[in-house]
């Protein structure tokens, strides 16, 4: 199908093959979304009927208490349900997170885009960087990116497609590393990212159950996470190289050479420009984070990781930094000559979005909708239980928590509902099997992220979606599955592997 080379023949590339070709005759991502919120809305009333519930322990958010709750299927068709469908719409589009931070930060990256920025800085990079070490750098990137949350969904994926059409590799196989280093590797990053706060204080409230007296501390994954980071980078380092690009083979579409590759003389002044608006705009941030008292830190506490403005204001800083830095390198380059150009280009940038955005309203109603039937939430709960039940040895329980924090990543995606419903359940349970809990949470983290790059429900692989589609129209949610599963299933397994030697041998996981 694409690719002329030796490996084309190989198992793998005929099952991938089937795989993308299954995964694109299904309809188009919005009929999909559409025909899935059908189906749950049907089951959701049948599973009504039959009175399907779970009573399980839960982390109250606001109390940090842990309570016994009860949740029965929600039909939506009940009364109750059909109120929902009318009346939540506009609300669960507007609340669902990649709406914001699309329509935010896509206004200062695109006018970086259509100003030449983006194009001309990753030409630089690719002019300094060996070229094959680009796919090291990407999911490098990718990897540390965690630390901004959602951003790096947004801004890294269609840059290391980008970077890769530059130097002449198929965009579609640097869109799949930077994909493998922001989604599968999300719970590693070399350093302490504000997710880890929450997911810690959560850990302590559920330990309390068991010994008031004992907690863990933020840095409790930090030795496991730092490793972790090594070994996920060269995993997927080496899928791209080995496996994903020699499936695609060349791309078939213009490719730059190596004299296009140069930057001439207003190109260069565009981005001195633009370095030194980048500049400008640090030093603002540290004199708005890093002085005592500044106001993007914690009002009491002074914190800047963690729960901080800062970290609240990530999306809106990517946003400022793109476009200051885009509209200096328009200035320098001569593409922009008016305000009025700089607005043009974030106008089209928006206007461009509108197929994406019609998109994410039906994934969003799907998600609320799938939420507020609870059917994900029993399942998380009965899976809980039965493992808790078993009657299995240290290696063999933890493995079991590994899997079925796997499955239920699919119809959990996000990373702390999850571990909201898992927590009071499996840290109690294997504390009193004598399993600590930062290796139960280390655990946790193997499960959480490899299975994203493959989920339908990840609200961001819609996304990735439409940046595929920028270089190849017929990609679909096959394409993107196909492409990424030879992901999923190495850092699964060598994260795993990881993880049991680290716990055998009894290495700390933190200081």
């Amino acid at each position: 199908m694409r690719g002329s080379s030796g490996a084309s023949n190989t198992l793998m590339k005929r099952a991938l093959d089937t795989v993308e070709r299954v995964g694109n005759a299904v309809p188009q991502p919005a009929v999909l979304f559409s025909l899935l919120i059908g189906i749950l809305v049907v089951l959701s009333q049948a599973l009504q009927w039959l009175g399907v519930s779970a009573t399980y322990l839960r982390i109250n958010p606001q109390t940090h208490g842990v309570d016994e709750v009860t949740t029965k299927v929600q039909g939506l068709l009940s009364a109750e349900g059909i109120r929902f469908i009318c009346t939540s719409a506009v609300a669960n589009f507007m609340n669902f997170g990649p709406v914001g931070i699309i329509l935010v930060a896509m206004i200062g990256i695109g006018v970086a885009e259509r100003s030449g920025l983006i194009e001309a800085l990753v030409r630089k990079i690719v002019q300094i960087a060996p070229p094959r070490t680009m796919t090291a750098i990407i999911v490098t990137i990718g990897v540390v990116s965690s630390i901004a949350a959602d951003a790096g969904y947004l801004v890294l994926i269609p840059l290391g497609a980008s970077a890769f059409y530059s130097l002449g590799r198929h965009p579609l196989v640097g869109l799949a590393a930077a994909f493998a280093g922001v989604a599968a590797a999300f719970g590693a990053n070399f350093l302490v990212k504000p997710i880890d706060v929450i997911l810690t204080e959560m850990t302590n409230d559920a330990i309390q159950v068991v010994d008031p007296a004992r907690s863990v501390d933020v840095t409790a994954n930090f030795y496991f996470g730092i490793v972790s980071s090594i070994v996920l980078i060269v995993v997927c380092t080496v899928i791209t190289d080995w496996v994903i690009e020699p499936r695609f083979g060349k791309y078939h579409q213009e490719s730059p050479s190596k004299k296009e590759q140069g930057l001439s003389a207003p190109e260069l002044r565009g981005l001195l420009y633009a370095l030194f608006a980048g500049i400008c705009v640090l030093i603002l941030l540290g004199l708005v984070t890093l002085l005592p008292g500044a106001p993007l830190r914690h009002p009491t506490t002074g914190q800047i990781i963690g729960d901080s403005p800062l970290m609240a204001s990530l999306v809106f800083i990517i946003m400022f930094l793109f476009l200051v830095t885009g509209i200096a390198y328009g200035i320098g380059a001569r593409t922009i000559a008016t305000i009025d150009q700089g607005l043009a280009m974030a106008n089209e940038t928006i206007a461009s979005l509108g197929g994406l955005l019609v998109l994410l309203f039906v994934v969003a109603q799907f998600v609320a909708y799938f939420n507020f039937t609870g059917i994900g939430t029993i399942l998380a709960s009965r899976l809980a239980g039965v493992l808790q039940e078993a009657n299995l040895g240290h290696t063999a329980l933890l493995l079991s928590f590994i899997v079925i924090g796997f499955l239920l990543s699919f119809p959990f995606p996000a990373i702390l509902p999850k571990w909201a419903i898992m927590a009071p359940v499996f840290v109690p349970l294997f504390l009193r099997l004598g399993v600590e809990p930062d290796a139960l949470l280390a655990a946790y983290r193997v499960s959480d992220a490899p299975p994203n790059v493959i989920n339908p429900l990840l609200a961001h692989l819609a996304l990735v979606v439409g940046f595929a589609q920028r270089w190849q129209s017929d990609a679909g949610v096959g394409t993107i599955i196909a492409m990424m599963l030879p992901y999923a299933v190495a850092t699964f397994v060598a994260w795993a592997a990881l993880f049991f030697a680290w716990f055998l041998l009894g290495v700390p996981f933190g200081p």
